[in-house]
């Protein structure tokens, strides 16, 4: 028996540990400490500017929030920053792509959130995948396409207007942003 065979976790033991998780496929994954402040309040910037473009009624089944835990299979549960979801009715877990994702890159997250949860969030099958760069106010859109994330663009202080998501909403990083700039 190989060391990965023995050392292969599931949801079961992750929900009894201690501390901040995920587990890729089987193999638990420390998440970094406490994000700075900047990293804090640029997710917040931009959890408030999606929530107030979704708009109380725009679309009601729809939800954005923070540090959910998304429960892809049994042995692979992740936590985005941020998540925009529609229909999706786990209560103690996400249970379906949501439809876009945000990462703040940290030094210790960057390769990971570059890489493999690149990976796993395209197979998967979220629309928008944007990557945060906190030290240089700037963020990586990626849009999923025929199976394949295309980046639409790098964006600082453009408007993003989010397509083939059901609901009409955007992203104004000037805004994002500008409680940043020096």
């Amino acid at each position: 028996m190989s060391v990965a065979e023995i050392l292969n976790y599931t949801y079961k033991d992750y929900e009894i540990w201690e501390g901040e998780w995920e587990l890729i496929d089987g193999m638990p994954v420390s998440m970094a400490p406490a994000p700075t402040r900047v990293h804090q309040n640029i997710a917040t910037e931009i959890l408030v500017a999606l929530k107030n473009a979704l708009g109380d009624e725009a679309c009601p089944e729809c939800v954005v929030s923070f540090e959910n835990d998304w429960k892809i299979s049994n042995n692979t549960i992740l936590r985005p920053d941020i998540i925009f979801t529609c229909d999706d009715e786990g209560i103690q877990y996400l249970t379906k792509a949501p439809k876009i994702i945000v990462e703040i890159l940290s030094p210790s997250t960057a390769q990971k959130d570059e890489t493999i949860k690149f990976d796993i969030y395209e197979k998967e099958g979220v629309n928008y995948y944007i990557l945060v760069y906190p030290d240089d106010l700037k963020a990586k859109v990626y849009q999923l396409k025929e199976g394949t994330y295309l980046k639409v663009g790098d964006f600082s202080k453009e408007l993003l207007e989010f397509e083939g998501i059901g609901c009409e909403i955007s992203l104004d990083f000037a805004k994002v942003f500008a409680p940043f700039k020096r």
